[in-house]
């Protein structure tokens, strides 16, 4: 495997990416992994190799470099502290439009690199990210063959960009991975994404992870659950061994 960090530039300014892909048989298919909220790091890293493994190329952005921050260390669950309380400014200060223009300059960094192919892409995002990795395939539908969102937010809001209303235009397939047990994506929430999605007849699989709460996938979290994230696994690999090749 080959892997660097390297400072990408965006609209914005330069994120700093981790970008990791094979040593040989490429060039590979592009895969955007989008962070959730607690920011890089190493667990993040590993979860970006594995993906890789598969055969593709796969960039892990630091979306919150235009606050100048890469990683924010570990966070307590006191609602209090001064860390959670920095996550929550820091998630809350991107949107759509902020990402999907980074995603540019992503996608314009692979393009320019032999061991890439950008004209199969992928996406993924966790938490705060799911949005992003679907609103990719919806914003280049023409590159973006799977998205996949897992246990994501803010998926069906009162806004038009809302993944909910939007997921129509993404010629990609979609996949969302949801927790049985998640304040920030409750039952309701995730009723009423897949009857939007069934009416609007997406190319898209909504699954509950039956036992599981948010977060589920991070072997760090203290509710890891090992056989929902390897099921999880388990679907992203065929999804984007379907989509990608």
């Amino acid at each position: 495997m080959i892997e660097k960090q390297v400072d990408i530039a965006t609209r914005d300014g330069m994120t700093t990416t981790f970008v990791v892909h094979p040593d040989r048989g490429g060039p590979h298919p592009v895969i955007l992994f989008f962070m959730d909220a607690p920011a890089i790091r190493e667990e993040l890293r590993d979860m970006a190799r594995r993906l890789a493994s598969g055969g593709y190329y796969v960039l892990l952005p630091n979306l919150y470099y235009r606050a100048g921050v890469m990683e924010i260390g570990p966070i307590p669950p006191d609602p209090d502290h001064p860390a959670r309380k920095q996550m929550f400014q820091l998630m809350n200060s991107l949107d759509i439009d902020l990402v999907m223009s980074d995603a540019d300059g992503l996608l314009a960094y692979a393009g320019a690199d032999p061991a890439a192919d950008d004209s199969r892409v992928g996406s993924v995002g966790y938490c705060m990210s799911g949005r992003y990795a679907v609103s990719l395939a919806v914003r280049r539908p023409e590159r973006v063959f799977a998205a996949a969102s897992v246990y994501g937010t803010h998926l069906v809001t009162e806004f038009e960009d809302s993944p909910h209303r939007t997921a129509r235009q993404a010629r990609g397939e979609l996949y969302f991975a949801c927790a049985e047990e998640d304040v920030w994506a409750p039952p309701e929430t995730v009723e009423a994404l897949a009857q939007a999605l069934r009416a609007d007849r997406v190319d898209a699989e909504v699954e509950t992870y039956p036992g599981t709460k948010h977060g589920f996938a991070f072997p760090q979290r203290p509710v890891y659950n090992k056989a929902a994230a390897e099921r999880h696994w388990e679907r992203l690999n065929s999804l984007f061994r379907r989509k990608l090749g």
